[in-house]
């Protein structure tokens, strides 16, 4: 059967919206589906939302026909293969939110067809596929591994990434059946340099938490080493960097504010959440996320020392620049910023915040602040931009207060303070 659309994608996120045009590329016909209105509408202009998604970049694809957005999932009907690129969250008690997913499944069933391929990319935990998305599937009347195929990959995105893109990372597909493995890994084929198959659902699904997990853990551990070089007199990014100069046997990971973006503070909850229904404590991944939740706390009072000792003053009344409130360098991603919390415990403290960053204009109530390091009582460096002269930040600030080791070289003795 000829449909009309090669692939749909629900979604038009940091996820979405890059794998659209990875497809789009590749010269598959590309649905977008996405419950906004107002963004349905830009899409549909040639108007990109998404920073690794330039306007310039997407207008064409619109304009030829490579690329079309709706807001009704019976469009869904006109494409070969559904894939699920939403939200999957944690709730103030972090326990897994899959309302984003189960809500598309449900929009989903009622238009399935024969020989549709549907292929869940949010990241979540072991069995969502099988035990979530597969029965709300069913109850349009097929039958998942027999009437249509179904499957799990797990986006990879890394936003601001150049090196490596949706196009070039290598894609993990695991199918309900061998056969849905094997659809699912033709419809990415098509567009992705390198598939790699599993055996199942649940292996595609852990696969993407152990990535993660893996970073979180090392992350902590070298948060909790900062902590200790703190106490010990103790360069903590000197001794990373020599140790990084061994070639083998090492893998060099930095100490920060604290984890952010829509993966590492996130997914290894979703594991310790299931882990539990297997009366099984991931005690590793929720000790890592007790050190890197708590070093806010510790840059806070980093910065209270800093002002304290440098400056002569308290943190109650002080001014303080928050350079750079992004989760990661030159993007403007702000889930799960650091620097949210970082902010709130400064205000809480009794300090007058603003905060600068080129790639984020608005922030918390706050607009990006002239970067006027002098007229500060303490510069706080939280993301360390590349388009930022830190030498210039240095020489023009009372007090500096680094956490990104920006300052490295323009160091200055009872002015520049570290993690």
């Amino acid at each position: 059967m000829s449909r009309t659309y090669d692939v749909a994608i629900i979604g038009a996120g940091y996820v979405g919206l890059p794998l659209a045009q990875t497809f789009a590329d590749a010269g598959q016909r590309v649905l977008v589906v996405d419950v906004v209105p107002a963004l349905v509408e830009a899409i549909n202009r040639g108007e990109s939302h998404i920073e690794d998604v330039s306007s310039e970049t997407l207008a064409p694809l619109v304009s030829s026909g490579k690329i079309t957005a709706t807001a009704d999932y019976e469009e869904l009907r006109e494409a070969d293969a559904i894939l699920i690129a939403l939200p999957t969250p944690l709730t103030k008690q972090r326990v897994p939110d899959l309302s984003y997913v189960e809500a598309a499944a449900r929009g989903i069933a009622p238009v399935l067809q024969q020989g549709h391929v549907v292929v869940l990319e949010s990241t979540t935990y072991p069995g969502t596929t099988r035990e979530v998305v597969k029965p709300i599937l069913e109850t349009g009347g097929l039958e998942a591994g027999k009437d249509f195929h179904l499957a799990m990959s797990p986006e990879r995105v890394d936003p601001g990434r150049t090196d490596w893109t949706t196009k070039t990372t290598p894609k993990v597909v695991g199918g309900l059946t061998p056969a849905c493995t094997a659809a699912a890994a033709a419809v990415y084929r098509t567009a992705i340099d390198t598939v790699h198959e599993v055996s199942a659902p649940e292996s595609a699904e852990l696969t993407k938490l152990l990535e993660n997990i893996y970073r979180s853990v090392n992350i902590a551990l070298v948060n909790e080493l900062a902590q200790l070089c703190d106490r010990m007199s103790i360069d903590v990014w000197e001794v990373v960097e020599a140790a990084a100069s061994k070639p083998f046997g090492f893998q060099s990971f930095q100490p920060g504010p604290g984890l952010g973006g829509h993966c590492i503070p996130i997914d290894p909850y979703y594991l310790s959440w299931k882990a539990r229904e297997y009366d099984f404590s991931t005690r590793f991944i929720d000790l890592a996320g007790e050190v890197n939740n708590n070093m806010p706390y510790f840059c806070r009072s980093v910065i209270s020392q800093a002002m304290n000792h440098g400056a002569q003053k308290s943190m109650s009344g002080s001014t303080i620049l928050v350079l750079g409130v992004a989760y990661k360098a030159d993007i403007g991603d702000m889930r799960e910023t650091p620097a949210e919390k970082l902010i709130e415990l400064l205000r809480t403290a009794g300090a007058n915040v603003s905060y600068h960053d080129p790639h984020v204009p608005e922030f918390d109530g706050m607009t990006s602040a002239e970067l006027a390091p002098e007229d500060y009582d303490c510069v706080a460096i939280v993301t360390a931009h590349t388009s930022i002269d830190y030498g210039d930040v240095v020489s023009r600030a009372n007090i500096v207060v680094d956490f990104r080791n920006a300052t490295k070289g323009h160091e200055k003795k009872g002015k520049v303070w570290k993690l």
